[in-house]
């Protein structure tokens, strides 16, 4: 599934993105929120929502913004929507350390992991490896056969 530029709700996600860029967060939320409002299809909620739960004050909040961004992406059923997993699962892996739940935590970062082979090629997936190699490893897990790092 490929982003539409003209697409209303990615419009308003990443004038969300340039907001939290400059600083204005309070703006950048506001945008994330009316994406999640105007959200017709799961496509554009899943994009909503992962936005949404990038400032969050509170740690349950975020929490609750990614798993339902993991939610809406399970109910597309494209695979294309494979390599947004390995984001995903790291997402959701962090808001249960932040929320000291080292078990759950470090098993999103295994799905994390474990979806990783389908990032393609680049500085981005790259980093995003990297973050799930450094989770694994705060949460317990110092070698994971499955992923590609």
């Amino acid at each position: 599934m490929q982003f539409d530029p003209n697409n209303k709700v990615v419009k308003l996600c990443a004038g969300g993105m340039q907001a939290e860029a400059e600083g204005k967060i309070e703006e950048a939320h506001g945008l994330f929120q009316q994406a999640w409002d105007i959200a017709e299809n799961d496509f554009e909620a899943f994009t909503a929502a992962h936005y949404l739960a990038r400032n969050q004050k509170d740690p349950e909040d975020v929490l609750k913004w990614n798993l339902e961004s993991l939610a809406r992406a399970n109910n597309i059923h494209d695979e294309s929507m494979n390599a947004t997993y390995p984001s995903l699962y790291l997402n959701i892996g962090k808001s249960y350390e932040q929320l000291d739940d080292i078990k759950e935590a470090n098993k999103n970062y295994q799905l994390a992991a474990n979806f990783s082979s389908f990032l393609p090629p680049g500085k981005y997936s790259d980093m995003i490896r990297s973050g799930i190699g450094e989770a694994l490893k705060r949460t317990g897990t110092t070698r994971f056969a499955n992923a590609d790092m």
